[in-house]
């Protein structure tokens, strides 16, 4: 209770945190709609002798889609015989590469979001954890384009060799213009189309927070030259008389000339005549003998 108390989740109102939030919840999309998928079609088989038909062949298929050891039996519409026949295809490495990037997203954004909400400070301090941020963001942006980019084309393939209309080809029985061959139930693939849908949206998050982490990194600062590390800091004036406000002017008091005494009094007198107020001096030069 008191490492929550003590968390800073204001941070995820912030664009650093937000986006790293929504990392966090996007990567449990793209690898749990991959991971968790499971399918299945299913074909008729009518042969010319009634009997020997099966209407209902099913075929099932799963993650991390290694269609070439899935099997089925079908049919050979001679005297009851069936034949064993496989898909054709492996596409595991690029399913479980998919995968593997969404978990490890997964676990990052959940470290990542810890260290925002209650080590701020030390993820701030002298940049480096911002800078090592930057790069593995920028690692997972490059990954989840590859990633997602390689399961797209898997994706496809799985979708091209999983087609009723194509596994049906395979059946020898089809080949025979006597027998009935047709799909009668096609795999719902919408899970993994969204499942894509979801790597190139984690795509797009991983490189918009590219710059939110730049800019926690010190670096755009630097290379504009306006970086001034901590210690090389000027200390403010101890007080306003060094260099400040109490320097004298070097021209008051130095200068000749009249200086006026803001002091001195005037006005008019009963008289008229206007009286300065300045004291008079004697002026004979009898009192000075």
């Amino acid at each position: 209770m008191d490492l929550v108390a003590q968390g800073q989740f204001t941070i995820l109102k912030q664009p650093l945190g937000f986006i790293k939030a929504l990392q966090w919840i996007f990567a449990i999309f793209a690898f749990s709609t991959c991971g968790s998928y499971s399918g299945m079609f299913k074909m008729s088989v009518e042969c010319k002798n009634r009997s020997d038909s099966d209407l209902g062949i099913e075929v099932e298929f799963e993650y991390p889609f290694r269609l070439h050891q899935v099997y089925f039996d079908a049919p050979t519409c001679k005297g009851g015989n069936r034949e064993r026949l496989f898909l054709v295809g492996d596409y595991s490495s690029s399913a479980e590469f998919f995968v593997t990037i969404g978990v490890f997203s997964f676990l990052y954004s959940m470290a990542a979001l810890s260290v925002y909400c209650f080590i701020l400070e030390k993820y701030r301090e002298n940049n480096k954890g911002a800078q090592t941020d930057f790069v593995v963001t920028a690692v997972f942006a490059f990954m989840w384009l590859v990633s997602s980019c390689a399961w797209a084309k898997g994706l496809s393939d799985v979708k091209t060799a999983t087609d009723p209309e194509r596994v049906i080809t395979l059946i020898a029985a089809c080949d025979e213009p006597e027998n009935r061959c047709r799909e009668v139930y096609d795999p719902k693939v919408s899970g993994l189309n969204t499942s894509v849908a979801f790597g190139f949206i984690n795509l797009i998050l991983w490189v918009g927070n590219l710059w939110f982490v730049f800019k926690e990194t010190g670096w755009m600062a630097a290379f504009a030259g306006t970086y001034v590390p901590s210690q090389e800091k000027q200390p403010a004036p101890d007080s306003f008389g060094q260099g400040g406000y109490g320097q004298q002017d070097p021209y008051a008091g130095s200068q000749g000339g009249y200086q006026p005494d803001y002091g001195q009094q005037g006005g008019y007198n009963e008289d008229g005549g206007y009286s300065q107020g300045y004291e008079q001096q004697p002026t004979s030069y009898s009192n000075q003998m």
